[in-house]
Protein backbone atom coordinates (compact mmCIF):
# COMPACT_ATOMS: atom_id res chain seq x y z
CA UNK A 1 0.00 0.00 0.00
CA UNK A 2 1.13 3.39 -0.59
CA UNK A 3 2.01 6.04 1.85
CA UNK A 4 -0.79 8.85 1.76
CA UNK A 5 0.68 12.37 2.74
CA UNK A 6 -1.05 15.56 2.65
CA UNK A 7 0.95 18.51 1.89
CA UNK A 8 0.72 21.91 2.67
CA UNK A 9 1.96 25.27 3.14
CA UNK A 10 1.38 28.84 3.76
CA UNK A 11 2.21 31.46 1.33
CA UNK A 12 5.49 32.22 3.18
CA UNK A 13 6.07 28.65 3.47
CA UNK A 14 5.61 27.68 -0.65
CA UNK A 15 9.23 28.17 -1.60
CA UNK A 16 10.67 25.64 1.13
CA UNK A 17 7.74 22.91 0.41
CA UNK A 18 9.20 22.98 -2.52
CA UNK A 19 12.38 22.48 -1.97
CA UNK A 20 11.49 20.07 0.46
CA UNK A 21 9.59 17.81 -1.70
CA UNK A 22 12.48 17.83 -3.93
CA UNK A 23 14.70 16.49 -2.04
CA UNK A 24 12.25 13.54 -1.08
CA UNK A 25 11.42 13.61 -5.20
CA UNK A 26 12.33 9.82 -5.71
CA UNK A 27 9.71 8.84 -2.25
CA UNK A 28 7.14 11.32 -3.00
CA UNK A 29 6.58 9.69 -6.12
CA UNK A 30 5.89 6.50 -5.28
CA UNK A 31 2.58 7.95 -2.46
CA UNK A 32 -0.35 9.03 -2.83
CA UNK A 33 -0.47 12.94 -2.72
CA UNK A 34 -3.05 15.56 -1.52
CA UNK A 35 -2.79 18.88 -0.86
CA UNK A 36 -4.65 22.28 -0.71
CA UNK A 37 -4.82 24.41 -3.90
CA UNK A 38 -1.84 26.59 -4.75
CA UNK A 39 0.84 24.37 -3.04
CA UNK A 40 -0.29 21.14 -4.93
CA UNK A 41 -0.15 23.58 -8.49
CA UNK A 42 3.27 24.57 -7.43
CA UNK A 43 4.33 20.65 -6.50
CA UNK A 44 2.65 19.28 -9.71
CA UNK A 45 4.25 22.48 -12.02
CA UNK A 46 6.86 22.53 -10.20
CA UNK A 47 8.52 19.03 -9.65
CA UNK A 48 6.48 17.03 -11.86
CA UNK A 49 4.36 15.19 -8.83
CA UNK A 50 0.73 13.78 -9.18
CA UNK A 51 -1.17 15.50 -6.68
CA UNK A 52 -5.12 15.34 -5.78
CA UNK A 53 -6.01 18.75 -5.38
CA UNK A 54 -8.45 20.25 -2.86
CA UNK A 55 -8.78 24.00 -2.46
CA UNK A 56 -6.54 26.71 -1.22
CA UNK A 57 -6.31 26.83 2.61
CA UNK A 58 -8.80 29.52 3.12
CA UNK A 59 -11.33 28.31 0.64
CA UNK A 60 -11.66 24.86 2.76
CA UNK A 61 -8.54 23.11 1.81
CA UNK A 62 -7.37 22.16 5.58
CA UNK A 63 -11.11 20.85 6.16
CA UNK A 64 -11.03 19.08 2.92
CA UNK A 65 -7.55 17.36 3.89
CA UNK A 66 -9.01 16.83 7.81
CA UNK A 67 -11.56 14.86 6.35
CA UNK A 68 -9.52 12.23 4.60
CA UNK A 69 -7.91 12.22 8.00
CA UNK A 70 -10.74 11.72 9.92
CA UNK A 71 -11.88 8.62 7.51
CA UNK A 72 -8.46 7.34 7.39
CA UNK A 73 -7.30 8.11 4.31
CA UNK A 74 -4.28 10.48 5.23
CA UNK A 75 -1.51 8.61 7.05
CA UNK A 76 1.12 12.08 7.55
CA UNK A 77 0.72 15.28 7.13
CA UNK A 78 3.37 17.82 6.17
CA UNK A 79 1.84 21.28 7.04
CA UNK A 80 4.77 24.14 6.96
CA UNK A 81 2.87 26.95 8.94
CA UNK A 82 4.14 30.30 8.88
CA UNK A 83 3.77 30.93 12.60
CA UNK A 84 4.62 34.97 12.59
CA UNK A 85 1.61 35.48 9.89
CA UNK A 86 -2.31 35.79 11.20
CA UNK A 87 -4.17 33.42 9.07
CA UNK A 88 -7.81 34.26 8.42
CA UNK A 89 -8.66 30.31 8.98
CA UNK A 90 -6.80 29.99 11.71
CA UNK A 91 -9.56 28.05 13.56
CA UNK A 92 -9.96 25.31 9.89
CA UNK A 93 -5.71 24.75 10.64
CA UNK A 94 -6.64 24.23 14.63
CA UNK A 95 -9.00 21.61 13.40
CA UNK A 96 -6.87 19.97 11.01
CA UNK A 97 -4.12 19.87 13.56
CA UNK A 98 -6.41 18.98 16.35
CA UNK A 99 -7.98 15.89 13.92
CA UNK A 100 -3.92 15.02 13.42
CA UNK A 101 -3.45 14.34 17.90
CA UNK A 102 -6.95 12.96 17.97
CA UNK A 103 -6.54 10.11 15.40
CA UNK A 104 -2.52 9.87 15.86
CA UNK A 105 -1.67 10.62 12.33
CA UNK A 106 2.21 12.23 12.10
CA UNK A 107 1.79 15.88 11.24
CA UNK A 108 5.21 18.15 11.03
CA UNK A 109 4.63 21.45 11.01
CA UNK A 110 8.22 22.72 10.88
CA UNK A 111 11.25 22.06 8.19
CA UNK A 112 13.17 20.06 10.84
CA UNK A 113 10.24 17.76 11.65
CA UNK A 114 8.76 16.97 7.90
CA UNK A 115 12.49 16.17 7.33
CA UNK A 116 11.86 13.46 10.56
CA UNK A 117 8.87 12.37 9.21
CA UNK A 118 9.34 11.60 5.26
CA UNK A 119 13.42 10.24 6.06
CA UNK A 120 11.82 7.97 8.30
CA UNK A 121 8.99 7.03 5.75
CA UNK A 122 11.19 6.94 2.84
CA UNK A 123 13.84 4.28 5.34
CA UNK A 124 10.46 2.01 6.15
CA UNK A 125 9.38 1.98 2.26
CA UNK A 126 13.05 0.90 1.63
CA UNK A 127 13.14 -1.90 4.07
CA UNK A 128 8.98 -2.94 3.16
CA UNK A 129 10.76 -3.21 -0.55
Amino acid sequence: MKTRIALIAHDKKKDDMITLAGEYLDFLKGCELSATGTTGGRLINELGLQVERKHSGPFGGDLQIGSLLVEGMIDCVIFLRDPMTPQPHEPDINALVRACDVHNVACATNLSSAHLVLSQLQALAVAAA
